[in-house]
């Protein structure tokens, strides 16, 4: 599942939530049709912790829910833990021959910061069941973006596509939260997308 596959709003509400731009996450929610908030809306959410961190997690479920909510989640979603595993192997994929340069300049910060990067964040979040890693790095992409974080942007844009996503999906991305950041962020999110296309 890329992001021609996601729900169209699920890029922006990922983005607005790590903002903290509350109204704007009501307003998505509000805006869906009851019907269409499944899962994908579920893990969307669930995900931005890596990018903003559990306070503004647990804010944005408090909007969500006043908003309509995100639905009953499935037995198999709540026994879905990720898989460490899968979670090297998302690593590997996602940075391919950086991959090692990557994980010792985490460790080369603090051990267990390595750790926990290969722990939580791919192993049991981005490598679990519900949204596909291409989407999952889309959705990744659209809160660099708005964080002004090049350097990662750089990283898990490449890493959408070697994910499977295309260079179409991700220019349509950066359309869908440009307006979000001031001018000269989203001309330096065009830049790297640019030089990713070279």
């Amino acid at each position: 599942m890329t992001r021609i596959e996601l729900y169209p709003a699920l890029p922006r509400l990922s983005a607005c939530v790590v903002l903290g731009d509350w109204k704007s996450v009501e307003e998505i929610r509000r805006s869906a049709p009851d019907e269409s908030i499944d899962r994908s809306w579920r893990e969307a959410v669930l995900q931005t912790h890596l990018f903003a961190g559990f306070p503004r997690l647990v804010a944005a479920y408090g909007v969500l829910e006043s908003a309509g909510g995100l639905g009953v989640p499935e037995k198999e979603e709540l026994e879905n833990q990720g898989d460490p595993a899968g979670g090297r192997e998302l690593f590997e994929r996602i940075y391919q021959s950086h991959a090692a340069a990557v994980r010792g300049t985490l460790a080369s910060y603090h051990s267990s910061f390595a750790e926990w990067i290969a722990e939580h964040a791919y192993g049991r979040v981005l490598s679990r069941r519900g949204l596909s890693a291409g989407a999952r790095e889309l959705l990744a992409v659209a809160c660099l973006i708005v964080l002004d974080q090049p350097r990662q942007l750089m990283s898990h844009a490449r890493g959408a596509l070697h994910c499977g996503a295309t260079a179409e999906e991700l220019e349509r991305i950066l359309e869908d939260v440009q307006d979000l950041v001031p001018t000269e962020i989203g001309e330096r999110a065009r830049r790297i997308m640019e030089r990713l296309s070279e």
